[in-house]
């Protein structure tokens, strides 16, 4: 199969390219850069999460390159034009697990020179990755700043309070303990994760392949998670537990019989609603559509795969206890139920993880997709965060 190429230029503002690196940790990385033309900048480097791209950061390459810096937004491990994944569902998922995704952080700036970064931006899924850079390689990302996803530190060893006692964590359940899916699924309106379903075999074609059509699906999941949906109030949750959980919308608690397809089909927009949607054009979604197509959603579902497997947790079990020690901001949309799916963990974040904690900012009139939906804002807050950190 012929390699993809770059991006066509008319799809992106002026002033961004598209290009690939070889030798990346074993992929041929594809990314996005602006602020190329002056060798010496220092770098920001744009971490996107799920189901997006690189092109997710569009709307702020420019004005962030305006900054004075140069930076970089990849298609990470899984997903767009970047290739050098395995899509099999049976294959290793190691390449997959958040140490391996650092790993490519890392030699993707060795590979375009840059000895460190002033900040390492991370959304959604993103956001994990680019806590774990900041974590395990502060000498490299010198800041980090954390968008839609709380990041409440790396898993602690069990303990136990008393002899006999079950073992238990000091950073709360984990989706890989049964007990949460089976007290979910026994509730009146039985419900289950949608990172436990994105773990399935079922997950990729239910979305891939389903009666809508790509697009219609990511245009219905896009709008059911951003502020254009008035449904989505956020407050936060009291406990990880099942009763609580149900209170997240069906896009993370689901029906228990219904794929994602299913899910979000009820809230696909109308005409009107697309038409005044200046976020996400008919022509942007296109190129979501056309690239999820063809590469199908399986490399970023591997990455929920290991969020609920052993092997990872006692991988990182490495850094328990371990804080953030550089510079760090918080940005999510007021309207982005993302900041309380896991209990206690913006707080945790805020007060004990990020020892150098600068901000914590919730953006009005944006959902999950922040940097979509207020690019403006989200360029001002970074501003200010790199002014100060």
């Amino acid at each position: 199969m012929k390699p993809p190429a770059e991006i066509d230029a008319s799809l992106l503002p002026p002033g961004i390219r598209s290009r690939f690196l070889d030798g990346v940790n074993g992929l041929r990385m594809h990314f996005l850069e602006a602020g190329f033309e002056q060798p010496g900048r220092p770098c920001l480097l744009l971490l996107h999460g799920f189901p997006e791209l690189a092109f997710s950061w569009r709307k702020i390459i420019m004005p962030l390159a305006g900054l004075g810096f140069h930076v970089i937004a990849p298609d990470q491990r899984g997903y767009g034009r970047t290739t050098g994944w395995n899509s099999d569902y049976d294959g290793d998922l190691a390449w997959f697990r958040l140490s391996n995704l650092v790993r490519d952080a890392l030699a993707l700036l060795a590979g375009l020179g840059h000895a460190s970064v002033s900040a390492v931006i991370g959304h959604d899924f993103g956001s994990p990755v680019a806590a774990y850079c900041a974590l395990i390689r502060p000498d490299v990302f010198r800041s980090v700043a954390l968008m839609s996803a709380p990041f409440d530190g790396p898993p602690d060893f069990p303990v136990n309070a008393l002899p006999g006692q079950p073992p238990t964590t000091t950073t709360g359940e984990h989706l890989s303990n049964p007990d949460i899916h089976q007290q979910l699924a026994n509730l009146a309106r039985p419900r289950k994760h949608y990172q436990w379903y994105y773990g399935t075999r079922t997950a990729n074609d239910n979305m891939r392949n389903c009666p809508q059509g790509i697009g219609g699906f990511l245009r219905a999941y896009y709008h059911f998670k951003s502020a254009d949906w008035t449904g989505n109030a956020p407050a936060p949750l009291a406990a990880w537990t099942a009763g609580e959980l149900a209170k997240l919308p069906t896009y993370y608690i689901m029906d228990r019989d219904r794929g994602m397809a299913e899910t979000v089909a009820p809230l696909m927009p109308s005409d009107a609603e697309i038409a005044a949607c200046h976020w996400l054009t008919e022509q942007e979604l296109g190129f979501y559509a056309s690239e999820f197509a063809r590469t199908g959603f399986q490399g970023g579902l591997q990455w929920y795969r290991c969020t609920a497997s052993e092997e990872q947790t006692r991988e990182l079990r490495l850094y328990a206890g371990r804080t953030i020690d550089v510079p760090a901001c918080f940005i999510a949309g007021q309207s982005d139920w993302g900041i309380y799916q896991k209990p206690g963990a913006k707080e945790a974040m805020e007060t004990r993880v990020c020892t150098k904690m600068i901000a914590s900012d919730l953006v009005p009139g944006a959902g999950h997709w922040v940097q979509q939906e207020q690019p403006d804002a989200v360029v001002r807050l970074l501003r200010q965060f790199l002014d100060t950190s």
